[in-house]
């Protein structure tokens, strides 16, 4: 089984549409029993609170539902635990390793590395633009997906 975090800021807008977006392309290729998806913060200022409803409309128009969800904020023990921890973005990737120490075990990747464009993923909750944010972590996740499958 690969075990996977994706990770952002707050945990309210692109890990939970990560870990939702994930969930679907695994299930609809029935691989629910080789993976374990979830997704947590960096930062702590959004703990507990539920996915930002902008997030959560974007994942409904495409059949997604995230009920329950509720913003959590990645740990070292998470580090240990999960065998891949994805992040959006540079800064994502900068307070993840303050978080953790070292990457050690090599196991914080950006999303969009899986994609031929590379990048990151933007922020929905300054640039306002989820659909952007949807179809970058889609692209990604697709990626990841494939990639992942090749070594199953």
């Amino acid at each position: 089984m690969i075990k996977i975090l994706f990770v952002c800021h707050g945990n309210i807008c692109r890990s939970p549409m990560a870990e939702f977006i994930m969930k679907d392309i695994v299930k609809r290729n029935h691989r629910e029993q080789d993976f374990e998806i979830a997704s947590a913060a960096t930062s702590s200022e959004e703990l507990g609170n539920p996915v930002y409803p902008p997030a959560r409309r974007k994942l409904a128009e495409h059949g997604l539902r995230c009920d329950g969800k509720t913003a959590r904020q990645m740990t070292i023990s998470d580090y240990h635990y999960y065998d891949l921890l994805i992040v959006m973005d540079y800064n994502n990737l900068k307070n993840a390793k303050r978080i953790i120490g070292s990457d050690t075990g090599s196991k914080l990747h950006l999303l969009m590395e899986y994609t031929p464009e590379g990048g990151t993923v933007s922020d929905p909750w300054y640039t306002r633009n989820f659909e952007k944010a949807y179809n970058d972590i889609l692209r990604g996740c697709e990626g990841l997906f494939a990639f992942l499958c090749r070594s199953l």
